[in-house]
């Protein structure tokens, strides 16, 4: 009986998902009066706004990437190491997000937004209002991003964090004579490369697909411009949401592919990995070592 629940659920969920993007590409394929043609698709890069508002979406989902990480790795680190009581209080402040609607942070931000002009304006921060709602590149976006991307990269990178002994690296690194900083770049992050792609696949996604915040705040990255651009080409619109969902797709896959190669390592290596497991300090010391070594050359 479970070996023919198995298919039906996964037939079940294919067709779920596969029907509406069948019938989205046939609705931007099928041109009434021209028949089978690719129209909606040749236009998209000539659509004004496309370039600018992609590029743009690019440009917040990598600084919000930097932004995140630069937060809560060192956060997520240092409660594992010198504060492991405070890691509830961590999880609870790094999930708050979830809780709070994008509406009612939206309501905030323009709030803030509002106030500070009209209440600082002989003072120096009255650029920083200014410079954050710049049109060309709102840093106000970075900021509301990564703090709704907060709950999935602090998960994911606690995940890793559960899996490696980081204990046992840092003090190996500082051993070695390595600087707080450079043990943890040098010892700790090689071994949470899934789970920094993780978070950033993630932080990524939620970036170019997020309309509420922008829309509110009154900016125009890839999700406002679709919305707008199906006022007055639907079609356009339904190719361009196509696109960015298979270039979604496309990432996902290149990061599963990247995660289980590193996962399929050679014999040799994984008897090189077990003379350095953390049950044996002193071997973990002369890899780092070796490391830190190749790295200062």
């Amino acid at each position: 009986m479970a070996r023919l629940g198995r298919p039906v659920v996964l037939l079940v969920t294919g067709v779920y998902f596969l029907v509406p993007l069948l019938a989205s590409a046939v609705f931007t394929l099928d041109v009434p009066g021209q028949g089978l043609t690719l129209s909606s698709y040749t236009r998209i890069f000539a659509a004004p706004g496309f370039t600018g508002s992609l590029l743009l979406s690019l440009g917040l989902a990598a600084a919000t990437v930097a932004l995140v990480l630069l937060v809560t790795i060192p956060a997520a680190v240092a409660a594992r190491l010198s504060a492991p009581r405070l890691r509830p209080v961590l999880e609870v402040v790094c999930t708050l997000p979830l809780v709070v609607p994008p509406v009612a942070l939206t309501a905030g931000l323009g709030t803030v937004l509002r106030w500070g002009p009209e209440k600082l304006s002989t003072t120096p921060l009255y650029q920083t209002f200014v410079a954050v709602q710049n049109p060309d590149f709102p840093f106000v976006l970075v900021l509301a991003y990564a703090v709704m991307a907060l709950p999935f990269v602090y998960r994911a990178l606690d995940a890793g964090l559960r899996s490696v002994d980081v204990r046992t690296l840092v003090e190996a690194a500082r051993d070695c004579g390595a600087s707080w900083p450079r043990a943890l770049v040098s010892a700790v992050l090689p071994n949470l490369r899934g789970a920094l792609l993780n978070g950033s696949f993630l932080t990524l996604a939620l970036v170019l697909g997020e309309f509420t915040v922008a829309s509110l705040l009154g900016f125009q990255p890839f999700a406002v411009w679709i919305v707008q651009a199906s006022g007055s080409d639907a079609r356009l619109s339904v190719a361009v949401s196509l696109l960015s969902l298979l270039l979604t797709w496309v990432l996902l896959l290149a990061l599963t592919t990247v995660g289980n190669r590193r996962r399929r390592a050679p014999r040799g290596s994984r008897t090189s990995a077990s003379r350095t497991s953390p049950s044996s300090p002193s071997r973990t010391s002369e890899a780092l070592a070796a490391s830190l070594g190749k790295t200062s050359r």
